[in-house]
């Protein structure tokens, strides 16, 4: 094991990536503390969609939005905002983000993505088994589904996908209808993924793999990190008064990564993308309105059934970490659900229970492509980063990756496109 076991690993940030990437390394052999500022899953992993989405293949970077920046900046409660008076610090990212929109770079971060997603899930498969928890993980598919876009239209969205090498059945109302019944009539068309999967708690699922990491003997520590210094071939993490010693350092610390790397001198070019989700519980029958996720092309939103009930996710919010949030685009999801659910449970936002509203921070990179690898400058420093809307769907690939970079075994992927070294 290349003498893993004397080597003690720090792994700051306990999200779904940073779960994944201490248990791979103690299941490897390396001392292990995992160290958040927050606790377990406290962030985006613990509320998100639950969707293994590894249909997306495709950047979020595409020309078609440039039309679409003043309508972003004029429409708070769009399915994507811009506040306004973020717009000056979100500039150079945007700008960063548009250089990512010719087809030849699109293409390239596209099967950047695709090695990555194409068998992200059955990383999964094998340590939910051995933390006896494989009922979290359902692959029934997923379902996109179209109201008022044109035959013509959808089946171009079918082309797009297939082309990409995605598994889809462009499915008529009759047939998305015999999958999903509570669906309203409203539905012409869906596209339905046949390989992705979903999860009734994602909060439970990092649970369940962090207490299988320290089942294992990972150690953790809850505190906030001041800085981060290096001295001959160690890793000093200081925290108020106190400072910790380790042979390597994994940051995963995801929308919070660009302080971070900053103070060990990297440049991350990284904006936030605030996403709003929405709890309903289960409707009078008991009985869950949806069996699998279903997400509209039209309304930019997704519904997934939940151990509670439904969870209603989506909207883009460029704003930065300090804004306050907007609950009413948490709200606006409601709206939109009940359009397409028959049967839904009742939501009134002025009686509504605070818990159900919610907002998590994603971390987005302008070519959509998350960080992973070794820091440039740094031979005991990696990073595990940047995951934007995929950190649940991408954990446990990322966590074997590390895995096998640290035990200085070949990467079951090649790493060269997820270098921090692009934007260094």
């Amino acid at each position: 094991m290349n003498n893993c076991n004397h080597k003690h690993v720090a792994v700051l940030g306990a999200g779904i990536v940073g779960i994944n990437c201490a248990l791979t390394l103690k299941t490897l052999g390396f001392e292990v503390t995992l160290i958040d500022k927050e606790g377990i899953g406290a962030g985006c992993s613990q509320r998100n969609a639950g969707h293994f989405a590894t249909e997306q293949v495709f950047p979020l970077a595409e020309s078609s939005l440039l039309w679409q920046l003043p309508k972003l900046l004029l429409d708070p409660l769009g399915p994507m905002a811009l506040s306004p008076a973020y717009f000056p610090k979100a500039l150079p990212w945007f700008l960063r983000f548009m250089a990512n929109m010719p087809a030849r770079t699109r293409n390239k971060n596209s099967n950047a993505i695709k090695a990555l997603n194409k068998n992200a899930i059955e990383y999964y498969k094998p340590l939910l088994k051995e933390a006896n928890a494989e009922h979290l993980l359902t692959t029934d598919g997923s379902l996109l589904v179209f109201e008022g876009t044109p035959y013509e239209q959808v089946k171009k969205h079918w082309q797009h996908y297939h082309s990409a090498g995605v598994n889809v059945e462009l499915l008529d109302r009759e047939k998305t209808l015999a999958l999903e019944p509570k669906l309203s009539d409203s539905v012409n068309y869906s596209l339905f993924f046949t390989d992705v999967g979903h999860t009734a708690s994602p909060a439970k699922i990092c649970d369940v793999l962090a207490e299988l990491a320290f089942t294992k003997g990972v150690s953790y520590q809850k505190l906030t990190v001041s800085n981060i210094t290096t001295n001959n071939d160690k890793v000093i993490i200081h925290s108020e008064d106190k400072s910790f010693t380790y042979d390597q350092l994994v940051i995963a610390t995801g929308a919070w990564s660009k302080e971070v790397l900053a103070k060990l001198g990297y440049k991350l070019p990284l904006e936030v993308e605030r996403g709003y989700s929405l709890d309903l519980p289960k409707n009078e029958s008991n009985l869950p309105s949806l069996t699998r996720p279903v997400a509209s092309a039209e309304r930019k939103f997704i519904m997934t059934p939940m151990q509670h009930g439904l969870r209603l996710s989506g909207t883009v919010e460029f704003a930065g970490l300090k804004q306050k949030p907007n609950y009413k685009r948490a709200d606006l999801l409601f709206k939109h659900a009940e359009k397409l659910i028959n049967e839904i449970s009742p939501f009134d936002p002025e009686s509504a229970d605070e818990d159900q509203r919610w907002l998590g921070f994603r971390p987005s990179l302008p070519d959509s492509l998350p960080v992973i690898g070794k820091a440039p400058k740094h031979e005991n420093i990696f990073c595990a980063l940047g995951h934007q809307h995929l950190g649940l769907t991408q954990g446990a690939i990322t966590g074997s990756l590390i895995g096998q970079l640290l035990s200085g075994e070949k990467t079951d992927v090649d790493l060269t496109p997820y270098s921090l070294a692009r934007f260094n």
